[in-house]
């Protein structure tokens, strides 16, 4: 009896000697994999792609035409006509970004091609002969390549799996390549007659109309999704420009625009920048770890 005692207690001592060192082992894992997921969602570094569509606003600042008005014909008449936001650009982005406790700080660099439009009406009039003039309509689109600079803060709104956010920052353009395309219709009202017509298109390039960068600001807001180790994002910006993008010294230097009647205004670009992308975390980045396992 006694020896059967004794060697129940050896057994019982051997387990107990057995099972503690394997509940502190468990005990460090779950430590070392809290502070962990800790550093991963408290620090961390994104890289990724976004894409998207924009919509371009040109705001005049100071007019200018090739023609002069006569005494009576109002000089307002020659001014032009600006169509904001009614031309669809593209963007391309490479994102990278700094996040800690709900801040991100953000260097996006950003190929970027715009459109914008204006037009203007030009009307003849013959003064010996009563009714005959002609009506010239332009019509203008203005296409412009930028590489954006732009460093922007974000702040998160909420720290769920889906994470609203608002950022604001700065943006430095740089001028890649411009081009105008003008479309010209008239209606000749010659010999009483009505002739309505149109010519082909007249592209040509405008990089020399342009000021080779400007600068800005820009605001909005977005949402971040997190699906499992990477992060879908929505942004919406409002960039505003803060300086003019007209070359003043080449305003009139196009012979084909300047023989239309066609003068560069000074003016200042605005645009609405809508972009998707997927982001990838550079710490931590494996298989078996997931930014919400907590």
């Amino acid at each position: 009896m006694i020896r059967t005692s004794t060697l129940l207690l050896a057994v019982l001592l051997s387990f107990q000697l057995y099972a503690q060192p394997k509940q502190r082992k468990q005990k460090f894992n779950n430590q070392n994999t809290a502070n962990k997921q800790g550093a991963f969602l408290e620090k961390q570094w994104w890289i990724g792609l976004k894409g998207g569509v924009n919509l371009t606003e040109a705001t005049p600042q100071q007019r200018y035409s090739v023609l002069t008005a006569t005494s009576n014909y109002p000089a307002s008449q020659l001014q032009k006509k600006y169509t904001a936001f009614n031309k669809t650009g593209s963007q391309a982005t490479l994102e990278v970004t700094f996040y800690f406790k709900g801040f991100s700080f953000s260097f996006q660099p950003t190929y970027r091609h715009s459109r914008f439009t204006y037009s203007n009406q030009f009307e003849w009039t013959d003064t010996e002969t009563v009714g005959n003039h002609l009506l010239l309509n332009y019509k203008q689109e203005n296409i412009i390549d930028y590489a954006d600079l732009p460093f922007i803060v974000k702040y998160d709104l909420t720290k769920t799996k889906l994470r609203p956010y608002v950022h604001a920052g700065i943006f430095y353009s740089v001028l890649l390549n411009a081009t105008k395309s003008v479309n010209i219709e008239g209606t000749d009202f010659a010999s009483g007659g009505t002739n309505q017509f149109s010519n082909e298109a007249l592209i040509v390039g405008a990089t020399d109309l342009y000021n080779k960068s400007y600068w800005g600001l820009l605001a909005g807001g977005g949402a971040d999704y997190n699906l499992g180790n990477v992060r879908l994002v929505l942004d919406i910006s409002y960039q505003r420009g803060m300086s003019n993008v007209t070359n003043t010294s080449n305003r009139f230097s196009n012979d084909r625009l300047s023989g239309i009647g066609d003068a560069m205004d000074d003016m200042k670009i605005n645009n609405i920048v809508i972009s998707f992308g997927c982001l990838f975390p550079m710490r931590f980045l494996g298989t078996g770890f997931k930014t919400l396992d907590r």
